[in-house]
């Protein structure tokens, strides 16, 4: 029996050793935290029959100690560096490495798949693109960083027209094979360049669908990929919120915005006033999700019906309540200045802004120039609150105050809206959540709750 080792004990991983047992593999597991929930779940892969070590790098000496052979195939989860020493060392050693999202793509290739990768926009066009799919009759479930895991979907024995798949560049250095049908790339800014070292490491870890994909559909309103993919893809399909005459080299194969209309190939598909969620960055991912939809040959009265009828995405720009006068939004999912930057733009101002958690690289010059013009105050959590005060104070903007976790921020905007005259509380971290929850999920979840709270106690 060939044996698998999978490291990092999340969803996607304990869904890869499943499907790697169903498939007649012999399946351990690792990860290098320890808690009551891993514990939780080490039990339960033991009754399964599976080995899972606890407080664990990943090395073959280190499962050797343990009495673990050396595996045929090594699996790794989303958030495991793909130059850990260890893994690096069983790579030389001709141990075969992929991502768990590799691993699914060998047992659901059969079916169409649509990619979809970027550094902004990515769940919120999976999950429009997967309502389109729905309300036209197909079974097409979204996937990988949201939704299903992509090995949950595998195991699920499910009969599926597509799989709607949102990738992140850190799954796509993991997946040499996977071969998408349809690809998109919706943005490209700094991002994960701890991960990836430089810009250029990171954009060829997205590049790498479009490369292997059928069909490629990339946002023409990003400045980067208009400038620097324009000519690597020459049959890619291009879209464009300024209209046909802004798409790339005078695209033909395009989806625009005209006159009040999604239109594609000069042929309006649906009034823009159809789409429920603020902000422009929403009309980008709007052409994305139209474009794939045309792609795989879904009726426009679909595509328009399937607009429609979609809500949002949650953490996403999530409208939670109006209190007290004033919108309360959940962004959650904004982990990044450029994302943050994006949600600011979109809410009505002047606002109270609440960010901060475990900072990242990139440039947040954006981000600092719209808090001046649009947030009448800032409030800051987590590690990062004290170099953002520092960033602020720096630009000339004293409206920041440190309030170390998410409910003080919420107990603090509640007491500054009776004497600002602001128009939203904003939750847009423009940070990652590890520092003081487990994802950012978790995090959006924390500030919902306790806004939906307030007044009732």
């Amino acid at each position: 029996m060939p044996s698998a080792h999978v490291i990092g004990l999340g969803q996607s991983g304990m869904a890869a050793a499943r499907l790697l047992c169903r498939e007649g593999w012999q399946a351990t597991l690792s990860d290098r935290g320890s808690s009551d929930l891993l514990t939780e779940q080490q039990q339960q892969l033991g009754q399964e029959g599976m080995t899972v070590l606890l407080n664990c790098t990943f090395s073959l000496e280190a499962l050797a100690e343990h009495g673990i052979a050396r595996p045929d195939l090594v699996v790794i989860s989303p958030g495991v560096p793909w130059h850990l020493p260890g893994l690096v060392a069983a790579r030389q050693q001709g141990i075969a490495v992929i991502g768990e999202i590799e691993l699914a793509w060998r047992y659901l290739k059969d079916f169409p798949w649509v990619g979809i990768t970027g550094t902004n926009g990515k769940t919120t066009t999976t999950a429009l693109t997967a309502a389109i799919f729905k309300t036209a009759g197909l079974q097409a479930p979204a996937c990988g960083n949201i939704g299903y895991s992509t090995c949950d979907l595998a195991l699920s024995g499910q009969t599926i027209d597509w799989a709607i798949a949102e990738i992140s560049s850190y799954q796509l250095e993991s997946a040499p094979t996977l071969a998408a049908k349809i690809a998109v790339w919706t943005t490209f800014t700094p991002d994960h360049l701890e991960r990836h070292g430089t810009l250029e490491a990171y954009r060829e870890a997205k590049a790498l669908l479009l490369d292997q994909a059928q069909q490629q559909i990339l946002n023409g309103d990003d400045p980067y990929l208009r400038s620097h993919l324009s000519d690597r893809y020459p049959q890619a399909w291009w879209t464009s919120s300024q209209g046909k005459a802004s798409l790339p080299n005078g695209s033909e194969r395009g989806v625009y915005l005209e006159n009040g209309w999604v239109v594609v190939q000069d042929q309006p598909i649906l009034p823009l006033s159809s789409l429920k969620m603020p902000g422009h960055h929403n009309q980008q991912n709007l052409l994305l999700a139209v474009a794939i939809a045309h792609l795989a040959g879904i009726e426009p009265q679909a595509i328009a019906a399937g607009v429609a009828s979609f809500p949002g995405v949650p953490h996403r720009l999530e409208y939670i309540r109006a209190w007290q006068g004033v919108d309360w939004i959940n962004d959650s999912k904004a982990t990044n200045y450029d994302a943050a930057q994006t949600g600011l733009m979109a809410v009505a101002s002047p606002a109270i802004l609440i960010a901060g958690g475990q900072s990242k690289q990139g440039d947040d010059q954006a981000w600092l120039e719209t808090i001046q013009t649009k947030a009448a105050t800032v409030l800051l959590i987590g590690d990062a609150a004290t170099s953002f005060a520092q960033r602020l104070a720096a630009i000339g903007y004293h409206h920041s105050e440190i309030v170390e976790t998410l409910e003080h921020a919420i107990a603090r905007s509640a007491e500054l809206i009776a004497t600002l005259s602001v128009k939203t509380v904003l939750f847009s971290p423009a940070c990652a959540s590890f520092d003081q929850f487990k994802n950012f999920e978790h995090r959006g979840d924390r500030f919902r709750q306790l806004v939906q709270t307030l007044g009732k106690e």
